[in-house]
Formats: structure tokens, C-alpha cells, sequence
């Protein structure tokens, strides 16, 4: 499992038109789940965004994390971060977990950061539909975390 945080000033996730979620200062979280993946896997995430020191600090330092500055998350499912590229020039997705295990654990995720920064600072995509995400990078801040079990097996998709 993994996720791709940015940080932003705002972000916001819309569905046919409708707004499903948005947020204002915080992170923009586009999370992959892989064949393989657990629970822990989820819940080893959740807490190691929740404590991320991503956010700057009045020195200028990045020393704080999302929840020390109080702000949210936006939380958007995303099989294509497990895309494989090595051959050819259509990516394979062949890593990425059923629909079925990967919303399990995508809602998993979501609850256990919700119990991390609180119900109302948690917003969400609609999982498995054709979403447009509008968001304020800033900094540009973009971050990559794997779960334990990423980098215990070897993983070597791209």
C-alpha cells in the first residue's frame, strides 16, 4: 500500500459535478492498495501521515505534521499509483489489489484517520468513480510513504 501526500492550501474532489469533499489547508492524499496488502498496512499509514512533519514551523522548518498545524485531509482512492512501466508504453496495473480488498482497506484508512484527526477534518472522493481533483499545492510539497510490507518484499514496480 501506498499513498502520495501533497501538501495544500485547499483541494477539492467532484463527482458528475457534485463536490464529495473539501478542504482547506492540509494534505491531499491519493492512496494505492496492492494485491497483498492487510490491514496493518492500512493502519501503519494512517498513523504515519497523521505524524508527518511536512508543515513548516515558524523557522521555516518542516517540523510540524497535519495535526499539529490543525488542518485536514483529503483522502482520493488511486489504483494507478502500483502501475508497472517497465515494458511497453501502456502501464499495467496487474499490483493492484481486487476492487473488493482495496475499497476494505481505502475505508479502513479513512476511519483510522478520522479517529486521528477527528471526523470533521477527514474528506473523501467517492471510491471507484471518475473523479476531478482541483487542488493549491503548497510549496510544492509531495511526499511518498510506503507500507512495511512495500519494502520488506522487494517491491520493485515503478
Amino acid at each position: 500500500m501506498r499513498i502520495l501526500i501533497q501538501r495544500v492550501s485547499e483541494a477539492r474532489v467532484t463527482v458528475d459535478g457534485e463536490s464529495t469533499g473539501a478542504i482547506g489547508r492540509g494534505v491531499l492524499v491519493l492512496l494505492g492498495v496492492r494485491r497483498g496488502d492487510t490491514e496493518d498496512d492500512a493502519l501503519y499509514l494512517a498513523a504515519r501521515l497523521s505524524r508527518l512533519r511536512i508543515f513548516n514551523d515558524d523557522e521555516g522548518k518542516m517540523n510540524l505534521s497535519v495535526d499539529d498545524v490543525g488542518g485536514s485531509a483529503l483522502v482520493v482512492s488511486q489504483f494507478t499509483l502500483h502501475a508497472d512501466t517497465r515494458k511497453g508504453n501502456r502501464p499495467s496495473y496487474g499490483h493492484a489489489a481486487d476492487p473488493e480488498t482495496a475499497r476494505r482497506l481505502y475505508e479502513l484508512f479513512v476511519t483510522e484517520l478520522r479517529g486521528l484527526l477527528g471526523a470533521e477534518r477527514v474528506a473523501t472522493g467517492r471510491f471507484a468513480a471518475m473523479m476531478q481533483v482541483q487542488l493549491v499545492n503548497d510549496g510544492p510539497v509531495t511526499v511518498t510513504v510506503k507500507s512495511k510490507s512495500e519494502y520488506s518484499d522487494g517491491d520493485t514496480d515503478a
